[in-house]
């Protein structure tokens, strides 16, 4: 009786081993559900964080500028889109340092000094906005945005 116990439980131990030995099942094809990883992590944190802002998720767009500038410090384009998140959020004392830091980056342009000026509009400060508005028209070849703007300037 003892002989066949232990020979049922040899055999059972030998099926155990050989079916979880078999390597001729294993499926190796690539998943196509899972992109691969972006090779510089700022820049999809930079596209991402774009995504969100146009779909109004201003949080989570700034959680990504956020991570896009601190993985590449000059990063303009990612301190423009930190910036305007900060604004859409109402937190205009990081809006400041974002746009400082934005100005050490890439210069006093146009467009950077139209977003300073909007950026006075939502806090109310009428005479500030009006004269960044106004500088940045006068340096841009189009100046639809800064005029669309400043009509918003003068219906408020």
């Amino acid at each position: 009786m003892r002989h066949r116990t232990l020979s049922a439980m040899a055999a059972i131990v030998v099926v155990l081993m050989v079916s979880g030995c078999t390597t001729g099942g294993v499926d190796s094809t690539k998943t196509t559900a899972i992109p691969p990883a972006a090779k510089d992590v700022s820049t999809s944190d930079l596209a991402e964080g774009k995504a969100q802002f146009r779909d109004a998720n201003y949080g989570l767009a700034e959680k990504h500028f956020r991570k896009a500038v601190e993985l590449k410090a000059d990063d303009a384009e990612a301190w423009m889109g930190l910036a305007a998140s900060y604004d859409e959020l109402g937190r205009f004392d990081f809006a400041d340092r974002a746009y400082a830091q934005l100005l050490k980056v890439a210069g006093r342009k146009p467009q950077i000094i139209n977003n300073m000026g909007y950026s006075q509009l939502l806090r109310g400060n009428r005479k500030k906005a009006r004269a960044l508005l106004l500088e940045a028209k006068a340096g841009m070849a189009d100046a639809t945005v800064v005029n669309a703007n400043l009509e918003l300037l003068s219906k408020g």
